[in-house]
């Protein structure tokens, strides 16, 4: 280590130590049956804002949000001014911590259907199902609306996982669309924006399990009992910024509007005279998951897995839920009109909205997996005891979300022990406009978010914090579900355009687009969309506008504004694509679907799933 690394060393533990020393001094001060919000006063806040700010310099959320829970522990557990003691008794508290987390039914039912699902999409990619079904509708493509609409299907389609999204999408349409001179940005933009904006609201996918156990634990603080997925359902139209981004995804590609730098690149890629110029812009490549070599591509391998875990998902959220209600001795009434209507839409909300989740979600995952595994084995593209492996594979990916899960339920705990949404409530509810706080909540989340590149560290953060104050402020539900969803979809906001989230440098990669390219002319778009987001979804809910007349209104302007700002790109009208047997090859045979190597000639690497 270089002299100035050991003086950087030791500064930084020579702080570290005075500032425990400081923290222990403050808290022994205060009066011994003091209130948690006068014992710690503005310390409360050090938890969460450490594990801010330590997101933003490092850009790492597991390490954050350790140092953060840590930090907890540390002051719960100081007794005097020996901060070795303490210190030790808070790292043993911290793994006491952890591990009640990991204990808790709930939470393992969530981690354990999160690991089931990675599997599943492992498999899917293995037997080429994934591969098979996106190459089908991909020659449905012959001219560019049609291929950028297609592309937006596909993103939708692929709704279970965000990086399953990229890693499938990018790679089959990309040699389309580079026939038809539609431009790397594009395709990028497309694939970026159908990606964390759809699992952050679909009702099956990766996403979910965090979301709904963040809000249980955030109406816990509070001591209201509710059901997380009903919250969940009920957040989705107020998800401005997921829903208005897939709708200017189809608007601009039906309209072939473009403005700022994506217009620039639109304009250039039509006047490419072959294919052969976009290798100028290829970015750093990868070894995604590919099918099995030589195995035949079939649509069903993608379809009936999936397609298992999605009814099979929705049995088991009517039968956990309907199970629910009829068991609960204050809801006879409720229980008598499920029974007279078993499959009338209120019956089915209400079930869906009193099941649990982790355990159906569980469930769901676990049937599909035994039937992706049935399927390999009984087409003989993997025998058991690859199937299995494949499967156990996939889950390794999902790990990471584990990983996070934990360390959020910790930090979440942790600042209900010192108290921090009370300090914080005591001193908010007051002094912010009730109708300014969805618009606050939304802004904060996405500059944490763009910050760190992370959605999941930023809900994690904020969503402990969020639930007590806007019940604080209006305790009113459909308020607080709007402050809800400032948190869920802020942070899918900032991921999207940060230029270090993991799906956008995915996006890039899965498209061959240079990176800096694709942030460039992504964050006009994403900006733009998220304006409207506050001026004409969050302010009007903060007055308590109704979201089925804030989002048509949207639309609108988004339309107007999108034909005043933007320019036309023309193409050629005759399709370019069809029954071109060439291109119908290269998409069959597309199995190489990146490349071994970069531009530079460096050799590619494998991607893990690490953070949302």
């Amino acid at each position: 280590m270089s002299i100035k690394g050991i003086v950087k060393t030791v500064l930084i533990t020579v702080f570290t130590i005075i500032a425990l020393f400081v923290i222990s001094i403050i808290i022994n001060r205060a009066p011994e049956k003091a209130e948690k919000q006068n014992k710690y006063g503005l310390l409360t806040l050090l938890p969460p804002l450490v594990a801010i700010v330590l997101a933003f310099i490092t850009k790492a959320t597991v390490l954050s949000l350790f140092i953060g829970v840590f930090i907890g522990e540390f002051m719960v557990s100081v007794k005097n001014i020996n901060i070795l003691s303490s210190f030790v008794n808070a790292f043993l508290a911290m793994g006491n911590k952890i591990i009640s987390q990991m204990a808790d039914q709930w939470n393992a039912g969530i981690i354990l259907q999160c690991l089931l699902i990675g599997g599943i999409i492992q498999l899917v990619a293995k037997m080429g199902g994934a591969k098979a079904l996106a190459n089908a509708l991909a020659k449905r493509a012959n001219t560019p609306r049609k291929a950028e609409i297609i592309t937006e299907i596909l993103g939708l389609l692929v709704f279970f996982d965000d990086y399953a999204n990229s890693l499938i999408v990018g790679p089959v349409m990309r040699p389309v669309m580079d026939k038809l001179k539609v431009s790397r940005e594009k395709l990028a933009f497309l694939v970026d924006a159908t990606a964390a904006p759809v699992a952050g609201i679909a009702i099956i996918s990766t996403w979910i399990g965090l979301e709904i156990s963040l809000i249980n634990e955030g109406f816990k603080s509070i001591g209201k009992d509710v059901s997380g997925f009903g919250i969940f359902l009920q957040t989705i139209p107020y998800r401005f910024y997921n829903i208005l981004i897939l709708i200017f995804v189809a608007i601009s590609a039906l309209t072939l509007y473009e403005f700022g730098p994506m217009k620039k690149a639109e304009q250039k890629a039509r006047k490419r005279e072959d294919t052969e110029e976009v290798k100028a812009v290829t970015s750093k490549s990868f070894d995604e998951v590919k099918p099995k070599e030589g195995v035949k591509l079939s649509v069903w391998n993608a379809i009936i897995p999936i397609g298992t875990l999605i009814l099979s998902a929705l049995v088991a959220f009517y039968w956990s839920g309907y199970t629910t209600i009829m068991d609960d001795e204050e809801k006879k009434d409720l229980a008598t009109i499920i029974k007279n209507s078993p499959i009338s839409p209120k019956s089915i909300f209400e079930a869906l909205s009193a099941s649990d989740a982790s355990v159906a979600l569980f469930q769901a995952a676990l049937l599909a997996s035994i039937v992706g595994i049935i399927m390999a084995c009984a087409q003989k593209i993997m025998s058991m005891d690859e199937a299995i492996g494949e499967w156990i594979n996939g889950m390794k990916t999902i790990v990471i979300t584990g990983v996070i899960l934990l360390l959020a339920w910790s930090l979440g705990s942790v600042i209900k022990e010192l108290g921090t949404a009370d300090y914080l409530v005591g001193i908010l509810k007051d002094t912010i406009p009730k109708f300014i706080l969805p618009t606050l909540i939304f802004i904060l989340s996405a500059i944490i978010s763009f910050a760190t590149g992370t959605s999941y560290g930023t809900m994690s953060i904020l969503m402990p914090l969020t639930i007590p104050l806007a019940w604080a402020v209006n305790p009113d539900m459909s308020f607080t579900i709007v402050c809800i969803s400032g948190v869920l979809t802020g942070a899918i906001f900032g991921d999207h355009c940060s230029p270090i989230s993991d799906t956008t440098i995915l996006s890039s990669m899965g498209t061959s687009c240079n990176h800096i390219d694709h942030v460039r002319t992504q964050i006009y778009y994403s900006l733009y969309v998220a304006a409207i987001t506050i001026l004409f979804g969050y302010l009007p809910s903060g007055f308590g506008i109704p979201w089925y007349i804030s989002i048509p209104v949207a639309i609108v302007v988004m339309y107007i504004g999108l034909r005043l700002l933007g320019e036309k790109v023309e193409f050629n009208e005759d399709p370019i694509i069809g029954e071109d047997p060439i291109v119908s090859e290269e998409l069959e045979n597309n199995k190489d679907i990146v490349g071994n190597t970069t531009n530079n000639g460096d050799i590619s690497i494998p991607i893990t799933k690490t953070e949302d």
